[in-house]
């Protein structure tokens, strides 16, 4: 990607929200896929414990759910394929026969390039943040591990904080909530986010932010793109390979 495809997906972002300019100040990031190459094992996952149950969610489709809710999830399957809403009994039991399996998995690797772009991020005066749907207890401790000095606690958003996933933008409105209260008063147009997921992208899309794609998993570009992706890579290594193009266009 040329520079000049970049500047053109800013300008017409900058003229759809009637804003005169951006000046990038902080990046949400999403973690599963984009940080982590940890979608596979809840792909599998999620269509193992479908299969426990009697019912059906092929691997491919699990990355199209990704950002849903557990309960939004199953739910989802069973109105499909039973014709009525999981109770509350079959929520639990459900999610923590797919959550024992998905603990038994070997711990995902950072996904290739990543910490090199947020290092390079961090560089550029861009402050990192971490918007997740994921509510593990030992979260920070495994961000800390693996990409040491890079986030701050208190700029972070877990299933914790909010009380809807994405495609609903509250994860992404929440994020610069918490930006503002620690970077001062901040529009959309001072954000980023970096997302791997149709779900993901929509937040960031229905939050107001422009809203990179990733394409780390097996879905086609569409996927992304036909939910307002503002841009697209297909790696997080590509991405860190154009950053200075990319930063250079969103100051």
């Amino acid at each position: 990607m040329d520079r000049k495809e970049i500047q053109v997906a800013v300008e017409k972002y900058l003229a759809q929200k009637g804003y005169g300019r951006m000046a990038l100040k902080a990046a949400m990031f999403d973690m599963d896929g984009v940080l982590f190459d940890s979608m596979k094992n809840h792909a599998k996952c999620w269509h193992e414990t479908m299969a426990h149950f009697g019912l059906e969610l092929p691997e491919w489709e699990a990355y199209m759910h990704e950002g849903r809710t557990g309960a939004g999830t199953i739910n989802l399957v069973s109105i499909r394929q039973r014709g009525y809403e999981a109770t509350e009994e079959d929520i639990e039991r459900i999610y923590q026969y797919k959550s024992d399996l998905f603990n038994k998995c070997p711990k995902a690797e950072r996904m290739p390039g990543a910490y090199e772009l947020l290092m390079k991020v961090k560089g550029s005066g861009v402050v990192p943040m971490v918007v997740t749907g994921s509510g593990q207890k030992t979260l920070l401790e495994r961000l800390n591990r693996n990409f040491p000095d890079i986030f701050r606690p208190e700029l972070m958003v877990t299933a914790f904080d909010v009380k809807y996933g994405k495609p609903n933008p509250e994860p992404y409105l929440m994020g610069m909530e918490k930006a503002k209260k620690e970077l001062g008063a901040l529009a959309p147009s001072n954000f980023i986010v970096v997302e791997n997921a149709p779900l993901g992208v929509a937040a960031g899309v229905a939050a107001g932010v422009f809203t990179i794609a990733v394409n780390t998993g097996p879905l086609p570009d569409d996927a992304l793109l036909s939910q307002g992706a503002h841009l697209l890579f297909h790696s997080m290594q590509e991405f860190c390979d154009e950053w200075e193009h990319v930063v250079a266009c969103l100051r």
